[in-house]
């Protein structure tokens, strides 16, 4: 006799402890998802106006990305790319920050002597194969603003994109040149998203786009018009500041904790 299904899996509940205990929303408002193509979602998002709730396999996959980062050093290395152990940040005011994966100080073959930022990424077998067909910043352009933005603020010049299949293991190298015009372009656009008041035009107001319809603002924006979460950045009396602080008037124009922040 085949043992029935149980009703509560060991995957379910893995799963559900992944979900259960996910990160709260970035503080700041980060370089990795300033190429997002609607502003009303950054500006939504850096609020804590719409926060993405992802269930326990999302999560995971999100976590072998992050896992694969030290194998792709450790093997970056064994070939004789030398990559340093500090970990750089870049920091552009008024809440405009991010997390570099590495910084390369030689050893591309293209170019040994090179500094280059080191961005890796792990893809399913159709996005790696785009990837591979049109290159970073047309297949994967928020990864390639994500670089330009790295470049900017550690002011290296040069960028090695590093993708792995998550079907076959298959690696993709692209280097990448900085372009200051297109860097700055975002730098400005998180800070006017950030000082702005007004909430911003949706991307799109049909709700059958295809983008909207994959997006965590789609419920806000197209269907209820309001926000599920209270919290200080929620409130009118919050104030984003220059110094990437938030201010409350009820309270004297004094600094909002972070943490409380997520309270209210």
């Amino acid at each position: 006799m085949q043992i029935p299904e149980p009703e509560i899996t060991l995957a379910s509940l893995i799963d559900q402890h992944h979900a259960d205990t996910q990160e709260p929303p970035r503080p700041h408002m980060g370089c990795s998802i300033l190429g997002h193509p609607c502003d009303r979602y950054l500006w939504l998002s850096f609020r804590w106006a719409v926060i993405e709730k992802l269930d326990g396999r999302i999560l995971r996959l999100f976590r072998r990305g992050q896992l694969e980062e030290s194998t792709i050093l450790q093997d970056l290395r064994a070939v004789g790319v030398k990559v340093s152990d500090r970990q750089s940040s870049v920091d552009f005011g008024w809440h405009i920050s991010g997390s570099v994966d590495g910084v390369i100080t030689a050893g591309v073959p293209e170019a040994p002597l090179k500094y280059h930022v080191l961005e890796c990424k792990t893809h399913s077998k159709k996005s790696f194969d785009d990837l591979q067909k049109n290159g970073v910043e047309k297949s994967k352009p928020q990864h390639y603003i994500q670089m330009q933005l790295y470049m900017l603020g550690l002011k290296i010049d040069r960028a090695l994109y590093y993708a792995i299949c998550k079907d076959n293991d298959e690696i993709y190298t692209e280097r990448v040149r900085l372009n200051k015009e297109i860097a700055q372009k975002y730098v400005d656009r998180g800070k006017r998203l950030v000082q702005s008041d007004r909430m911003p035009e949706p991307l799109s107001a049909d709700r059958t786009y295809y983008v909207c319809k994959m997006c965590a603002s789609y419920e806000f924006c197209h269907k209820s018009h309001t926000t599920k979460e209270v919290n200080c950045r929620t409130c009118c009396h919050s104030t984003a500041t220059n110094k990437s602080t938030w201010t409350c008037a009820k309270h004297d124009d004094a600094d909002i904790p972070v943490e409380f922040q997520r309270t209210g």
